[in-house]
């Protein structure tokens, strides 16, 4: 292997050898894969090392040579077999890449079959790792993920399965990820993706066969459709580990050479979370805990889809009294169990939507509610008319900031005189990736931004940049940490809103003026405490 793996490097080094059109990669995989298959090149090779050592030998006995001049001998013996070998190596090698034009066809038929040898040795590579890995994967109903899939008759083909899909489970959690991406990248070969802080990164090649069949133990113990590989299908499954139960929702759709699959990692923090760990200021967080002691009011939590919204109302209820406050939530799905609250999953096939659910619990005598997405003009009408009527409403919606939410609301269709006498706070949020501690390096700045900070008047000797490393898996960033930007509805802004006289420029020129800490600006104070970078704060922030 070592003499094919220099015969690569030779062929893929002297662009004189290669013809016009053949790059020295094509030329380099062409080649070592003709070589690496072929037995009878193997034993030509084998043979051809005896001979030398045979030529040696009859050197070293015979009669015709001088003892002086043995030692010389040998060593041309030795040196000029080798020689020949490469010279006859170097001659098929060309023979070969002339002929690559005529075969691109071919050509990429010997580079599938390489990934698929690749992908097939770094699956069992993968689910050689099992013995590390205490995991189990339950149904909803208790069963678990060998029971529903072999239905008590388990070959070896299916328990290699079972490992892999286990495998893939466990690595996500040890590495602290948020979503598991299975994707068809071709024909023969899926690749396997974790979302970690944010990011997404390849941990795995597979090749299609095993990755299809790991794809299906995942829909059956996810209570999904097997046979359905073409219509998108939602479904959940459980973890338990020796330390805690993780919940996963899982969705499956038809894409090109196959089906993909995404499996949403559910938080399982979210219930320790409180206003002072989320990475609030002080100023923030004592607007936000003042609104939450109202009895009445709605607090919207806005931002993009994986920002930290539902983390973040989680951190709210845990700052309320749940033995003297009733509160109810609806979600979608339930992430986190939070002991005396009346917590309720939206199910659309068995009619259980937010709107529905929320007529239902304004019966129960509810004093606060959390709801977990806005989604359309009835569920904002309806929670906002029940923050009217001495409840107190926490909610999230997908939008950019507290501006554009109320932009969102208007055009959903509520009324200006009902989101103005609702709506008291709005939260906007983003998640920006935390520097690694153990490789993080002092950052390279230009001569604008340095001037741009002196004008500023702001001390950027403490500002990092991420270099990476192996404990953050050469991302340079370990953790991820909130920014937010409040908008307090005073009677001013609530009454341009209710006049339909709402302004976006001075809405947030006011905002700024009463010391509201915008998204820019709290991402760059992470940056000058050497929390985050500036390439972060861009990446996230814009």
């Amino acid at each position: 292997m070592q003499i094919l793996a220099f015969i690569r490097c030779f062929l893929s080094g002297p662009a004189c050898l290669l013809p016009r059109g053949v790059s020295p990669t094509s030329a380099a995989v062409l080649a070592t894969s003709e070589l690496a298959f072929n037995p009878l090149k193997l034993a030509f090779l084998i043979g051809w090392v005896y001979l030398c050592l045979y030529i040696v030998q009859r050197i070293q006995f015979s009669k015709l040579i001088p003892k002086n001049q043995k030692a010389t001998a040998n060593i041309v013996a030795l040196f000029l077999g080798p020689i020949f070998l490469l010279a006859l190596l170097i001659l098929l090698g060309v023979l070969l890449i002339s002929k690559a034009t005529s075969k691109s066809a071919e050509e990429h038929g010997i580079k599938e079959r390489l990934q698929n040898v690749i992908a097939h040795l770094r699956s069992l590579h993968f689910i050689h790792l099992k013995d590390e890995a205490t995991i189990k994967l339950l149904h909803s109903s208790g069963a678990e993920l060998k029971e529903i899939y072999t239905r008590g008759k388990s070959s070896s083909q299916d328990i290699r399965i079972l490992d892999l899909t286990e495998q893939i489970i466990w690595n996500a959690l040890t590495e602290r990820a948020s979503d598991i991406l299975i994707d068809p990248k071709g024909e023969s070969i899926y690749t396997i993706r974790f979302r970690v802080d944010g990011v997404l990164r390849e941990v795995e090649k597979v090749e299609a066969d095993v990755c299809r069949a790991v794809i299906n133990s995942i829909k059956a113990v996810s209570n999904m459709d097997i046979a359905e590989k073409r219509r998108p299908q939602d479904g959940s499954f459980i973890a338990k580990t020796p330390d805690e139960t993780i919940s996963f929702r899982v969705a499956s759709a038809g894409a090109l050479n196959g089906e993909k699959l995404s499996v949403r990692v559910l938080s399982q923090n979210a219930g320790i979370f409180t206003l002072t760990n989320i990475g609030l200021l002080e100023k923030q967080r004592a607007i936000i805990k003042d609104t939450i002691d109202k009895p009445s009011g709605m607090i919207l939590m806005c931002g993009p889809t994986g920002s930290g919204k539902t983390t973040t109302l989680y951190a709210m209820l845990n700052e309320i009294d749940l033995f003297t406050r009733n509160v109810i939530t609806v979600e979608d799905p339930i992430e986190y169990v939070l002991p005396n609250a009346s917590q309720i999953e939206v199910n659309p096939k068995a009619d259980i939507t937010f709107a529905t659910t929320l007529r239902s619990i304004l019966r129960q005598d509810p004093d606060v509610i959390c709801v977990g997405e806005i989604r359309d003009e009835e569920t904002a009408g309806i929670a906002l008319r029940a923050s009217q009527t001495g409840h107190l409403v926490l909610a999230t919606l997908h939008s950019d900031s507290p501006a554009s939410s109320l932009i969102r609301l208007l055009d959903l269709g509520v009324t200006p005189l009902l989101l103005s006498s609702g709506l008291g706070l709005i939260v906007s949020q983003r998640l920006v990736r935390r520097l690694c501690s153990n490789c993080k390096i002092p950052a390279e700045l230009s001569q604008s931004q340095i001037h741009d900070f002196h004008k500023r008047n702001i001390n950027y000797s403490n500002i990092f940049q991420a270099k990476g490393c192996k404990q953050c898996y050469e991302t340079g960033y370990r953790g991820r940490v909130a920014i937010f930007d409040i908008l307090l509805l005073d009677n001013q802004l609530r009454a341009s809103i209710a006049n339909n006289e709402l302004s976006i420029t001075q809405l947030r020129k006011d905002s700024g003026k009463k010391g509201k800490s915008n998204l820019q600006k709290q991402g760059l104070r992470k940056v000058v405490s050497g929390i985050t970078s500036l390439e972060e704060l861009k990446r996230v922030v814009g």
